[in-house]
């Protein structure tokens, strides 16, 4: 299975950016994807999360009413939806899959993409 995100670039304070992660590469039997977030020298951290069957979602209370991630099943596609930036929002964003469960921990996930680069500047 391989995960390609894209969508990242530079925008300025306030703007909004789309996020998208495609799936391929084989039977995709993953229960749980979500958005991981890291700067340089920093942990990755918990963005948001999705429940790809039931279509159920978590956020980091950093993003919560901000952000907001979908999937569409038929093209099995992972979105994160992105309003209201900030220069704190600044990171490589990365899509995630686990065939197991939700978790906010990034050892716990299978399959990782390439990471997308979001720059929140004036």
């Amino acid at each position: 299975v391989q995960l390609q995100a894209s969508g990242g670039g530079l925008v300025q304070p306030g703007d909004s950016l789309r996020l998208s992660c495609a799936v391929s590469g084989g039977t995709f039997s993953s229960n749980f994807m979500a958005w991981f977030r890291q700067a340089p020298g920093k942990e990755r951290e918990f963005v948001a999360g999705i429940w790809w069957g039931i279509g159920s979602t978590s956020y980091a209370d950093s993003v919560k009413g901000r952000f907001t991630i979908s999937r569409d099943y038929t093209k099995s596609t992972l979105y994160l939806q992105m309003s209201s930036l900030t220069p704190e929002d600044t990171d490589v964003y990365y899509c995630a899959a686990s065939t197991a469960a939700y978790s906010i921990w990034p050892w716990q996930y299978d399959y990782w993409g390439q990471g997308t680069q979001v720059t929140v500047s004036s």
